[in-house]
């Protein structure tokens, strides 16, 4: 496994664009902290981003991963150029003719992807920690660490997603197509959502059970946005008569699928590579 993944990160560091987006990355993730310098004055009143309560443990795991899962699209365009790549420079081909099997090619990725992932998930624990303790009202250990689970959520989510990138890099063989393809899919679950929820079923929770299993909606239903969860934003919806119901919880039943979406992904990436004509 070191062999696979020290060709696939060669590869990759190699080639300057990919370099350029890896580095850009995780330069962006560490900007999370810039976020409790935002300022704001509207006339007389004035206060800080983080004063607002969004570095408090337990919260702050909540919201760090939820921001950094916004930033996944930078390796995700490294992931499909990674297979991109390997048609245009006709390496797939050559790791072929060493005598690299087919199975270990699709293996060297997915351990590739699983290496980006807990780098991520490692560099935003981190990172969580170092801002939780720099702004948080809340220090002690039980609550520190009493909503870990939101990065392991992180961590899933973005194997996923970089699984179901895999395989659109291997099907498309471009990397701008493969992310257009990446579009279009986004944009068709939104329409069959959107259809559920206000067509078939307006009333109940018979949407919402459907859409979860969709392999987009799955990887979001991991980690939903914290925002809402703000005590000033539910102050201020009590204020209108609005009540929040949302469970923002991570539950491992969204774990699970989004795991089972993950072995179809590199199943079908296998298939797909493996009945190819080279």
């Amino acid at each position: 496994m070191k062999r696979l993944l020290s060709i696939e990160l060669q590869k990759i560091w190699l080639n300057k664009a990919s370099r350029i987006l890896t580095l850009t990355y995780f330069i962006l993730l560490s900007f999370i902290a810039l976020i409790a310098s935002i300022k704001f004055n509207i006339g007389n009143i004035h206060f800080q981003v983080a004063e607002m309560g969004i570095f408090n443990f337990p919260y702050i795991w909540h919201f760090n991963t939820y921001i950094a899962a916004i930033l996944k699209l930078f390796l995700a365009i490294v992931i499909v150029s990674m297979m991109a790549n390997e048609y245009s420079y006709g390496t797939l081909k050559q790791n072929l003719i060493d005598g690299l099997s087919k199975e270990e090619f699709i293996l060297s990725k997915f351990i590739t992807i699983i290496f980006f992932s807990l780098c991520s998930a490692i560099f935003v624990f981190v990172l969580t920690l170092i801002l939780g303790y720099s702004f948080s009202s809340y220090t002690e250990i039980g609550i520190v660490f009493s909503d870990l689970e939101y990065i392991l959520a992180f961590f899933v989510k973005l194997v996923g997603f970089f699984s179901f990138c895999l395989l659109l890099g291997i099907l498309v063989k471009r990397s701008a197509f493969a992310l257009g393809f990446l579009l279009i899919w986004n944009i068709i679950e939104g329409i069959a959502k959107a259809f559920l929820n206000f067509r078939l079923f307006p009333e109940g929770k018979t949407a919402g059970y459907i859409t979860q299993f969709f392999p987009l909606e799955s990887m979001a239903n991991l980690i939903l946005e914290p925002f809402s969860r703000l005590s000033i934003v539910k102050s201020i919806g009590t204020q209108m008569g609005v009540e929040n119901l949302k469970d923002y919880s991570v539950h491992f039943s969204s774990i699970f699928i989004v795991l089972c979406w993950t072995i179809v992904f590199l199943f079908l990436s296998f298939k797909i590579l493996k009945n190819r004509d080279l």
